[in-house]
This record gives structure tokens, C-alpha cells and sequence, in this order.
């Protein structure tokens, strides 16, 4: 249950952004130090926009990707909210800081203080910094997100189906159980405020959006506006909100110095689309992680970019580091720079294997067009079925899909490149020796399991 020794005290006024000061002496706005903007949705699948096909319509982001570059291979940081989250704000795999699975309102963790955030990053380089919407990486006061290298804050702590739901301003708690409908208006006209109040500066505004993460909640402009039902008003009132935003850059003229990108944290859940693809949040084939991605800034990325390769939501801390010119942290990452993917200078950039994570255990692995599959839930990713008679499965075996040729993922096809195989498995073995032991103790788990031969004909159920 909530606690209010978590915050201070009720307040009952509503926040103004825009009136927080950040103290004087702050550098001007530089032609060489861009704005970014993150615009993160919660539990939206690929398949939900119209720039991907969707029926939902979404005006503003199909402006956006057809005046600026869209991905069709871009991967959240997990299947599930605040690993990803973690992720994106670190440019590390989640497992490495511990945080493997979803935080709840009564943890007492969150995003270690060991690990540099973006807003960390870009502050030396003179920027401000606001993190509106939906946090979730820790509700006690020093990991929410002014003690996590934001300026300000002005959201919820955690997801809206965790009740009550506080909004909250920086640390105090402007209401303590929020209207879930009002809140994407509301995240809306703070950011708007944030944009008016900080044009002339360098600024990162993350807008993290809790639609359509269940339960969907849209306003009474957009209730029944869609004619799909509650989850496309959502949908359409969040892009609706990126219209808002985008003519605050334009009404303050700062369109051409700001990079704004959207994405979202994983596949749909219990509503949505995730397009053609298998699966979805919590799991790890594509559906699950693999998200729209529009990348916008005029005048600088080409409209019409279309890179074949592939990112990653952990790529987006070292692409604004370089673009800032601010030093990375002093952790390693695992994220990579892909600015030039995105103004179209390369259309893809070679990385080490990206890994794919349900909780401590190691699913998946890409690398190129290949994705290999070496668990399921920590059980196994594929048996033969036995032959008429046989009592004993065989062993099982990882699979291999070409996810450029195949990305619904139908066709296996290891026995036709073991060399890929081999090779995939030598880069996971390389890249687990550097994780904690947690990881390493469920991989080794799971590949004592996978040596054992069964008995029965039955496939062990999910674990």
C-alpha cells in the first residue's frame, strides 16, 4: 500500500513548470548544444500508429515520420516498463544495475545512484532538464527523479494501475490520488510550459506518457472520438499531444535546434497491435520489444530516412552525449551512437550481440539479421516432437530466425546455418562474463536444465 512517508506534504495548488527557477547565470541557448525531447508511451505495440499501418489515426506522428527518420528495427530497452526505462536512461542492459522486472509502489529500491542518467550526462554541458509523466524507477525520495539528475519533475512515481496513484510535483504531492483520464492533458500543458519557459537554453525533456498502459484512460474531448473503443482514444489523444508539443517548438521558434524523438517502452499488453510481429509485452520475441521509432529534427535529418539497421532505446544516451558534446559516464555502455543512422549518412552500424532479458535470464540474442533463441521463460526454446514410439525427446536446440527476411519469426532455420549458431553462442558466452551473478547463476541454471534428456513426451512447461 502507498505510504505518505514517501513524500512531503499535500499540496493544493497546480504546479507551473515555468515558474521554477534553475538559478541564474545559465548558459544561452547554443547552436551547437540542440534540445532533445523524448516522447516515451507505455505498452504501446508497433502496430498501433499509422505510419505502421494502424487504423488508429495519428496525424502529428505520421508528420513526423514522413518529415524525418523512421525505424522499423528499433528495440526497447525489456519487455516490461522499468527495465526498459532503466535502459533508456543508463544506456545499459537493466540487469546490470538490478533492475530486472517491474518495480511495484512499496519497493524499497530504484535506479542505483551508482549509474549516470541522461539528464547526468548533458547537465555539465549546460542543460535543463524535466522528466513529465510516468517515472518508475523507484517511488522513495532518492531515486525519484530530481535526486536522479533532473531539474524537475511532474508526474506519477509509478504505473497507473498501481493505486493510489500520487501526481506529483518535483517531491510534493499535488494530488494524492490523480484522475487517470486528465492525464495526458495535463502532462501535455507542462510540457508546453517547460518548452515556453526554458526556449533560450539548452534543454532534455523526457515526456514519459502512462497511455495505453491498462487502465486506459483518455479525456472527455477524446472519449469515443476514435470509434475503435477506449484504448485507440488514448492512442489518439497521446498523438494529439505531440502536435501540442511540436507547434511549442515551432511558436517558439526552436523547431530547427531540438531533435525529438518517439518510441515506446514495450509491446502492447492486453489491448493493442504489435503489427505482423509474434508476441508480446513481457515476451521476447518482436513483438514484445520491437517499437515505432521516429527520430525528427528539420533541417538536419533528411525526411524520408529510412535506416535498415537497427537501435535501441540504450542507444539514445550516447547519440545525445555526442550531439551535446558532454562526456559519457564512466560505466561502460552498451548502448552505441546512432546519429548517423539517423540523418541517413549510414543506413547501419555494426554492434556487439543485443541481448534480450525476461527478468535475470538471457532469452535472445541479435546479431545482423540473425536472432537466435536459447531460452523461453528459462525453460526451453524448441524440442523435436518424438517419433512414433520413442520415449526419450531428443535434446533441445537454440533457434534461428533471419529477422530481416523472416521478423514473424515463423521459420527456423538452424540446421541451415549452424555456423550462425556456433558464432551467436560464442558472443553470448563473451558478453555474460561481464554481468553480475545473477545472470550468469540463471544462465547456468537454465543450461543445466537444457542437458538433461527427458523421460516423457511431454515439453516442460514455462518456469
Amino acid at each position: 500500500m502507498f505510504t505518505r512517508r514517501r513524500f512531503v506534504k499535500v499540496a493544493s495548488a497546480a504546479p507551473l513548470l515555468a515558474a521554477r527557477s534553475f538559478g541564474q547565470g545559465f548558459l544561452s541557448t547554443l547552436p551547437s548544444h540542440p534540445n532533445f525531447i523524448v516522447i516515451l508511451t507505455d505498452d504501446l505495440g508497433f502496430g498501433d500508429v499509422g505510419f505502421t499501418g494502424s487504423r488508429i489515426k495519428t496525424p502529428n506522428l505520421d508528420k513526423l515520420a514522413a518529415a524525418g527518420a523512421q525505424f522499423s528495427q528499433f528495440y526497447a530497452g525489456n519487455p516490461v516498463c522499468s527495465p526498459s526505462r532503466a535502459a533508456f536512461l543508463t544506456g545499459r542492459y537493466p540487469t546490470r544495475m538490478g533492475i530486472p522486472n517491474v518495480l511495484y509502489a512499496n519497493d524499497t529500491y530504484g535506479l542505483p545512484t551508482t549509474e549516470t542518467t541522461i539528464p547526468e550526462v548533458l547537465k555539465p554541458a549546460g542543460y535543463v532538464s524535466a522528466c513529465i509523466g510516468k517515472w518508475h524507477l523507484g517511488s522513495l525520495h532518492e531515486f525519484l527523479p530530481t535526486n536522479r539528475g533532473f531539474d524537475t519533475f511532474y508526474g506519477v512515481p509509478y504505473s497507473n494501475d498501481m493505486r493510489p496513484l500520487p501526481l506529483m510535483h518535483d517531491l510534493t504531492v499535488m494530488e494524492p490520488d490523480t484522475d487517470n483520464d486528465l492525464l495526458t492533458q495535463k502532462y501535455t500543458n507542462a510540457a508546453v510550459q517547460f518548452i515556453k519557459a526554458n526556449q533560450n537554453r539548452p534543454f532534455f525533456l523526457y515526456l514519459a506518457h502512462n497511455v495505453p498502459h491498462v487502465p486506459v484512460g483518455a479525456s472527455p474531448a477524446f472519449k469515443g472520438k476514435s470509434d475503435l473503443g477506449l484504448y485507440a482514444d488514448a492512442v489518439e489523444e497521446m498523438d494529439w499531444s505531440v502536435g501540442q508539443v511540436m507547434q511549442a517548438l515551432n511558436d517558439a521558434g526552436i523547431s530547427g535546434n531540438t531533435l525529438s524523438v518517439f518510441t515506446s517502452d514495450n509491446g502492447p499488453w492486453f489491448q493493442g497491435s504489435a503489427g505482423r510481429f509474434r508476441g508480446r509485452k513481457g515476451q521476447t520475441y518482436e513483438g514484445g520489444v520491437r517499437e515505432p521509432f521516429v527520430a525528427y529534427m528539420p533541417g538536419v535529418i533528411t525526411a524520408g530516412t529510412a535506416p535498415a539497421g537497427f537501435g535501441s532505446l540504450m542507444d539514445l544516451l550516447p547519440t545525445l552525449a555526442g550531439l551535446a558534446n558532454a562526456s559519457l559516464p564512466k560505466l561502460p555502455l552498451d548502448g552505441i551512437d546512432i546519429w548517423p543512422m539517423m540523418t541517413g549518412n549510414q543506413s547501419s552500424l555494426e554492434r556487439e550481440a543485443l541481448l534480450y532479458f525476461d527478468s535475470w535470464n538471457l532469452q535472445c540474442a541479435r546479431v545482423g539479421p540473425w536472432k537466435l533463441h536459447v531460452a523461453r521463460y528459462n525453460s526451453y526454446p524448441w524440442v523435436e516432437a518424438p517419433s512414433e514410439g520413442r520415449v526419450n525427446l531428443p535434446l533441445p536446440k537454440p533457434e534461428l530466425y533471419n529477422i530481416e527476411s523472416d521478423p514473424e519469426e515463423s521459420y527456423e532455420c538452424g540446421e541451415a546455418h549452424p555456423e550462425v549458431v556456433k558464432d551467436i553462442q560464442g558472443r553470448i558466452l563473451t558478453a555474460l562474463a561481464s554481468f553480475p551473478a545473477q545472470v550468469q547463476t540463471a544462465w547456468a541454471a537454465t543450461q543445466a536444465r537444457q542437458t538433461q534428456p527427458f523421460s516423457t513426451g511431454a515439453v516442460p512447461a514455462p518456469q
